[in-house]
């Protein structure tokens, strides 16, 4: 299998990080710890307009924005995951301690 090259934001990649969002995102939806409710509601609600707008950009062949937007959505979901509002395991799809 021929390497990715790094400093190239392919079709392949964009979907790869669709993909790794989307499954990150549902994994934190099961998973939201009691009484956080409502700041869970507040990140859920940031990564999907961030995703959103990855689609958007996506759409227009904007593939370098479309990146940058799901690396966001992205980071919404590790903070969330960092600060205790959702209760995951998974070092594949978030970043844990």
């Amino acid at each position: 299998m021929k390497a990715e090259k790094q400093d190239v934001i392919t079709k392949q990649k964009v979907e790869k990080y669709f993909n790794l969002t989307e499954e990150a995102l549902k994994e934190v939806k099961k998973n939201i710890i009691r009484g956080k409710e409502r700041e869970a509601n507040e990140i859920i609600d940031m990564v999907e307009n961030y995703v959103s707008d990855a689609k958007h950009f996506e759409k227009k062949g904007d593939l370098v924005n479309a990146f940058a937007a799901l690396n966001y959505s992205h980071g919404w979901l590790d903070c969330g995951v960092r600060t205790k509002v959702f209760n995951v395991k998974d070092d594949r799809l978030f970043t844990v301690c």
